[in-house]
């Protein structure tokens, strides 16, 4: 039997307990030891690992005052690779309190609600320690304000200095200092962000960070993941000593996702090695530091299919998982020089961008620069190379592999459904009807102009915009052949009545410019030599008109043939 792939499983004990595959990313707590940071901040995209990693840590030093569940804790970390590191490491196991909160849950619409959920987490994290209130330590008003907080009843102010509190009465009762571990801190940020109460978001979690990381004398030390390294001055004021680790440090950069190495050991193990070339493809491309990574949630993904069926097809798993708003919001905002930037990138270039170490969700509109990157840090692009210029980090970004250019597409391609479904497109229908060739290029330019395209599948690109133009029309019923793969005509356009009009429409791509009009010929040339209009005559249409079309970037031809009566 092999091992399950753990897809989806998070939790650190589950998955050794229960036998899932786990590459071994234990030495996290070596580098993590060896550094000191005392509050370290860890920003990787969406399903990279931060999860898992933090419970793992979380199961390490996490004191139960319970010996049988301490021994059982230990147990979880056999044969793995922090038992080789030495005893300087090992001693630490099961030494500490653990305060464990995680904030992805606070995806609500309005404040209140987000709050609440916030709340309900801080809550939960008091029951698990409630043992305290038993330890005979704390004080009368300790105790009072704890059972406050569990019940619900306390105040705003209490819950935004929960986690300080919280670790206080944590000293007291034990004599130890704690750990805190917070996961996904910037999900209620860009929740409220595109929910529209941004500022009271940011105003309670910099309270609730600023009194647990800022002076807290019983801190041991903290780690935080998230994707977005969000500026100091609006979240960890006055935190001298916070340690951003992004997906540009060298320090701990084989600890989030997956290398080469890791992803050709699980192949192996599961015998679909013949298929590494379309991983690669599909999941790897990112760089972190100086480490090439893959995409570990859909590296899961797809081994879980192949390992039923090792011819199984590739998909953007990731799309799913991760929060696209921004990637539609780039879309949705872009101006001209935006969407031949994103052109760019889905052609394969590389795109020149200044890194900004700590910016915010308002600051995304306000330079060009701090949108490429949000995209960077949240995985829809990354690092090819970097270098220094005029006192500044430069990075050569890139969209990493297949899958997430599978995101960007999708996303503009539904971008373009909408927009094209408020346009008025009768004009375009005259011409055609007018059989006015020049009017007909002029609006689809027009509209070319104001799209982003992907070059590399071009033929489909524009096959699929010149049939999502023509499909607004309620007087006419469109056809797409190629979609059927059929070997007819590209589009066929047709009216509900065999006594009104058709269309038949072959669509050509060019290799340069000047082919434009030849090519719009040699379109309209196939459709008399292969006879398209058969069908439509079969069908007792009698008035036929046929249009060769040809693209190329953002231009395009038409050429028009008589009616076939």
């Amino acid at each position: 039997m092999k091992k399950a792939l753990p897809v989806g499983v998070e939790n650190f004990e589950k998955l050794m307990t229960e036998k899932y595959y786990y590459v071994d990313k234990t030495l996290f707590i070596k580098e993590l030891l060896d550094l000191k940071g005392e509050v370290n901040l860890f920003t990787r995209p969406r399903r990279f690992g931060k999860t898992l990693n933090l419970s793992m840590l979380r199961y390490f030093f996490a004191d139960t005052r319970d010996t049988e569940k301490n021994a059982r804790h230990k147990e979880l970390f056999q044969n793995l690779k922090i038992m080789e590191a030495g005893e300087a490491y090992t001693a630490q196991m099961c030494k500490y309190n653990v305060v464990n909160l995680t904030l992805k849950s606070a995806k609500q619409p309005v404040f209140a609600s987000a709050y609440n959920k916030l709340k309900n987490a801080i809550i939960e994290e008091f029951q698990n320690h409630r043992f305290v209130l038993e330890s005979g330590k704390l004080t009368a008003e300790d105790k009072r304000k704890f059972q406050q907080v569990i019940s619900g009843e306390a105040g705003y102010d209490d819950y935004s200095e929960a986690l300080k509190f919280l670790c206080k009465c944590l000293f007291l009762a034990t004599g130890e200092k704690t750990i805190i571990l917070i996961d996904e801190y910037d999900v209620p940020l860009e929740n409220a962000y595109f929910r529209g109460f941004y500022q009271e978001m940011v105003d309670f979690i910099r309270s609730l960070f600023e009194s647990a990381l800022k002076t807290n004398d019983c801190l041991q030390f903290a780690v935080i993941t998230g994707c977005l390294r969000v500026s100091k001055e609006s979240i960890f004021t006055g935190l001298n000593h916070l340690n951003i680790i992004s997906i540009l440090d060298r320090k701990y950069s084989e600890h989030f996702g997956f290398t080469e190495a890791e992803v050709r050991q699980m192949m192996s193990y599961y015998h679909v090695e013949s298929r590494f070339t379309t991983m690669k493809e599909w999941y790897d491309g990112y760089l972190f530091g100086d480490t090439e990574v893959y995409n570990p949630w859909s590296v899961i993904k797809f081994l879980y299919d192949l390992y039923s069926d090792v011819n199984a097809f590739p998909r953007p798993y990731w799309i799913n998982t991760s929060s696209n708003d921004i990637i539609k919001d780039l879309i949705v905002h872009a101006d001209r020089e935006t969407k031949m930037q994103i052109e760019r990138l889905l052609f394969g270039e590389n795109l020149d961008i200044q890194v900004h170490e700590e910016i915010t969700y308002d600051d995304i509109h306000d330079e060009g620069e701090n949108l490429w990157n949000f995209l960077l840090f949240t995985g829809y692009l990354t690092k090819e190379s970097e270098y220094f210029k005029e006192s500044a980090v430069f990075l050569r970004a890139k969209i990493p592999n297949t899958e997430v250019k599978t995101i960007y597409r999708d996303t503009i391609r539904n971008w373009m459904r909408a927009k094209m479904k408020k346009e008025d497109f009768r004009d375009l229908y005259r011409a055609m009807e007018d059989k006015n060739a020049e009017k007909m290029r002029d609006i689809l330019n027009g509209q070319l102009f104001g799209t982003i395209s992907f070059y590399d599948s071009a033929e489909n690109f524009y096959h699929g915009f010149l049939a999502g133009v023509l499909s607004q029309s309620e007087d006419y019923i469109v056809k797409s052949n190629r979609e059927s793969g059929n070997g007819r005509s590209d589009l066929m356009v047709k009216s509900p009545s065999l006594r009104g009009r058709s269309f038949i429409i072959e669509v050509k791509v060019s290799d340069n410019i000047d082919s434009l009009e030849e090519d719009a010929k040699k379109a309209l040339q196939q459709i008399e030599d292969r006879d398209y209009v058969q069908e439509l005559r079969q069908e007792g249409y009698r008035k036929i008109d046929c249009y060769g079309v040809a693209f190329y970037r953002k231009d395009c031809e038409v050429s028009v043939g008589g009616d076939s009566l």
